[in-house]
């Protein structure tokens, strides 16, 4: 039995996952995400969830867990591991909410401000080298590419 392929169909249904866009975004995120978390981990012992709630709190001060978890695209489950973990180190506390009894506002103590205030230098200087490795056109192209992408994917 002869079978002729179909050049035209098998073309259109494979992809090359290598330069499809949002696998690659996805990798180049994965990879950088992965490198300050080593910075973060060595220094606090902090896993990625802990680190955004930790800066989302130092960011913008008293928020509840679902605001934390819609401004970090987190899960409300990671949220709620983080929540507890940072509470147990004594970065956090909660706060019931006096107007619904079900909505508890979370807010960094002293050390946890301490710690976030000596975690964001090392952010910056984390972002710099980054850019640095580029040129500046690169650079620009790969910042205004970036906001492009956020206002037409998340509507920023």
């Amino acid at each position: 039995m002869n079978v002729e392929v179909d050049q035209t169909a098998e073309t259109a249904a494979s992809l090359e996952l290598e330069n499809f866009l949002p696998y690659r975004l996805n990798r180049l995120a994965d990879a950088v995400s992965r490198e300050f978390a080593r910075i973060y981990k060595d220094r606090h012992g902090l896993t990625r969830p802990e680190w955004r709630l930790l800066a989302t709190l130092g960011q913008y001060g008293t928020m509840t867990a679902t605001a934390v978890g819609a401004h970090s695209s987190m899960h409300k489950t990671k949220v709620s591991r983080a929540v507890t973990a940072l509470e147990q180190r004594k970065w956090l506390v909660r706060e019931t909410s006096e107007t619904d009894r079900r909505v508890e506002h979370l807010r960094l103590t002293k050390s946890g401000a301490t710690a976030y205030r000596e975690l964001v230098p090392i952010a910056r200087q984390f972002e710099t080298r980054i850019l640095q490795e580029m040129q500046e056109s690169d650079r620009r192209a790969v910042l205004a590419g970036l906001t492009a992408l956020e206002k037409s994917t998340l509507g920023d």
